[in-house]
């Protein structure tokens, strides 16, 4: 019986790519960078991506995560390197005050409160991700929040999900269910750990057979999903 879902926050309950842009134009313009292109905005976006997964990998330290994407995206473009570590903090505020939901997000875990223990499992920095989820009204709704910079490990590290169980010690392994959009955090933790996933892909890539337990592309799927495997449909 599933009681636990862990949901991943940026990409999946909440619409990551908007808010990234929004807060990447909201530095630019505090730092008189001009406007950013959208060529820059997907740039960066690659840059970012890559060195989120060399830090799900180990290879890397947060901090040079949050500031080497910057550096590398200020030498592409010819800017300042040394607004870098100040642009960083801008950027990790103004994340926190965007929170713009994906589709059905929101409505999903209203439907869903009260059924389940419903648990935020996050990557993303404490400034950053405590302003989103207050702005969203997540951190009512929600049970619990687990944030990388606060539990002291990242997704997918087994240790992140031993936080949780440390929280929930009367939970088993089995009770515990992950819906992300990312085979290499939210995927690859479930796999780590021995508990079920369900992806998010809305963008609808293709995937090995044997990659994800569950494959969806609308957040409404998650209770169906949910009650079936409880026998409940």
């Amino acid at each position: 019986m599933i009681k636990y879902i862990l949901w991943d926050i940026d990409g999946t309950l909440l619409d990551f790519s908007l808010a990234e842009a929004r807060s990447i134009e909201a530095s630019f313009e505090e730092f008189g960078l001009g406007k950013p292109s959208e060529e820059l905005l997907e740039n960066y976006r690659q840059i970012n991506k890559s060195y989120w997964q060399r830090l799900e990998r180990g290879e890397l330290e947060k901090i040079q995560v949050l500031e080497g994407r910057f550096y590398d995206l200020f030498d592409l473009y010819k800017l300042d390197s040394s607004l870098v570590p100040d642009f960083n903090k801008s950027y990790q505020e103004n994340l926190g005050r965007v929170a713009a939901f994906s589709p059905y997000g929101l409505e999903v875990v209203k439907d869903l409160k009260g059924k389940y223990i419903q648990l935020a499992a996050t990557n993303g920095t404490i400034v950053a991700q405590k302003g989103k989820l207050k702005r969203s009204g997540l951190d009512q709704l929600l049970d619990g929040i687990f944030i990388s910079d606060l539990v002291g490990f990242e997704k997918p590290d087994p240790r992140f999900f031993q936080a949780i169980l440390d929280e929930f010690p009367q939970s088993k392994l089995e009770e515990y269910i992950i819906v992300g959009d990312s085979l290499t955090s939210d995927i690859q933790l479930s796999k780590n750990c021995g508990f079920k996933n369900i992806f998010y892909n809305p963008k609808g890539l293709d995937l090995a057979e044997s990659q994800v337990d569950y494959n969806i592309s609308d957040l409404r799927q998650v209770k169906e999903i949910i009650e079936k495997i409880n026998g409940q449909e």
